[in-house]
């Protein structure tokens, strides 16, 4: 079952890469992060997509939380997570490719086994792609869900910076 508002971001792990090894440029490894601990006393947007380099997600759903970042800090978000499943590695490639700079913290869930726990997977096997994320955005204050819209498949409207911010 999907998450609802007013309930508790479940206990899990993601990871990040956030660093680059100078010589080769290859993200450095991935540090694991607990959910709930990251989640503690803050006001974050988090949006979750189908795969990095994809071209919605790429093209439209991470540049327009960028390009929108000023707007949701003044609106108190904390912070942006982008959330897919994707390992640590190509998730800091991707960001770095698209200059997210630290205003979005591009998470890692390679197994999926947190979107599983969120109830946001969605089985792409038969176009190649294995189980990934629903397109989704939500609102979490202080690990507690005020606001979740799940995009219908094939579409892109209620999970994006602007949609968000409206509801902020």
């Amino acid at each position: 079952m999907t998450i609802q508002v007013g309930e508790r971001l479940p206990e899990g792990t993601l990871s990040e890469s956030t660093g680059f090894d100078t010589g080769t440029g290859c993200p450095l490894k991935p540090q694991p992060l607990q959910v709930a601990e990251l989640a503690q006393g803050k006001k974050i947007v988090v949006f979750g997509l189908p795969g990095a380099f994809t071209p919605t997600c790429s093209a439209q759903h991470v540049p327009g939380y960028l390009a929108h970042y000023d707007e949701l800090k003044a609106k108190g978000v904390d912070e942006i997570w982008c959330v897919a499943v994707n390992d640590g590695f190509v998730m800091g490639a991707w960001g770095q490719q698209l200059g997210v700079d630290g205003k979005v913290r591009m998470l890692a869930d390679g197994s999926a086994e947190y979107t599983r726990k969120l109830g946001l997977e969605l089985d792409l096997t038969a176009k190649g792609m294995g189980v990934r994320c629903q397109r989704f955005a939500m609102v979490v204050d202080d690990g507690v869900v005020g606001h979740i819209a799940v995009e219908e498949p094939g579409k892109f409207e209620v999970s994006s910076a602007e949609a968000v911010l409206a509801g902020l």
